[in-house]
């Protein structure tokens, strides 16, 4: 790190747990952010202010109007870009030094490949069927998934290491038979919400590279903002889980 670096990072440096060795390894972390939306937004800008060297950001959509509610990485002018470009944009605007590569076609065929690059994967889609894809690759690639879900006041946060023997994946959490695939287009979300679920986030991603505190591994943290009320279960290992079964059997072979 040179003068600026410690300047730039000088609140951070100070505390204890991070220190000069903690702000280093945060740049020289590799963060995969799959999302740009109202999760992903405050994620990427607090990565980005926070120093991870370099950021991965991955998403297909453009900027709509009815994005910027809560999406605010995004502003008006934005609207008709990708969502990759405008939150590089303003990321880079935040903090020069760092790199961020775009993604706007990561599929199922190279999904693998970009996780493998990342020491952390933070999961801000909306949908379980990605989630399953994500989650999959990342217990195949042995990379810590930090993913964070919001529907109207409601949010969810948890670290996932299901390559881990004795630790849950996300599909331990939820099957792929049964679930409702809701999202805020149909249901709806008070913008604060997705802006302190994706902070959250970001914490937890953060806190996952340093090693520092409790970073729900094998918890779910569930947030009900209009009570204000907040609650941490325990998440077990489903011996039936497939993907987890399917790591198993690979470490046994290999």
């Amino acid at each position: 790190m040179n003068d600026q670096d410690l300047l730039r990072y000088s609140r951070q440096i100070m505390l204890p747990q991070v220190g000069i060795e903690g702000q280093q390894s945060l740049l020289d972390a590799t963060m995969l952010l799959i999302g740009v939306g109202g999760l992903g937004s405050p994620s990427a800008l607090y990565l980005a202010a926070a120093g991870v060297g370099h950021i991965i950001i991955a998403d297909f959509d453009k900027v709509e109007l009815s994005n910027l509610q809560r999406q605010v990485i995004h502003h008006t002018p934005d609207i008709g870009q990708y969502k990759t470009d405008s939150a590089k944009a303003k990321m880079l605007a935040i903090n020069p030094d760092i790199k961020v590569t775009t993604l706007t076609d990561l599929s199922e065929e190279n999904l693998n490949s970009w996780v493998a690059k990342a020491d952390v994967v933070l999961d801000g889609t909306d949908n379980f069927a990605t989630r399953f894809k994500i989650n999959a690759a990342c217990v195949q690639e042995k990379v810590a998934l930090v993913s964070a879900a919001v529907i109207r006041f409601e949010g969810q946060l948890s670290v996932f290491k299901g390559y881990e023997a004795d630790q849950p994946c996300y599909q331990c959490l939820y099957s792929k038979e049964g679930e409702d695939n809701e999202n805020c287009t149909e249901n709806g979300i008070l913008a604060p919400v997705a802006g302190f679920m994706g902070t959250l986030q970001a914490l937890q991603a953060i806190k996952v590279v340093l090693d520092l505190g409790e970073q729900l591994i094998g918890k779910l943290m569930i947030i009900d903002a209009l009570k204000l009320d907040f609650r941490t279960l325990t998440i077990s290992k489903d011996a039936h889980c497939p993907i987890c079964q399917a790591k198993s059997e690979s470490n046994q072979t290999s």
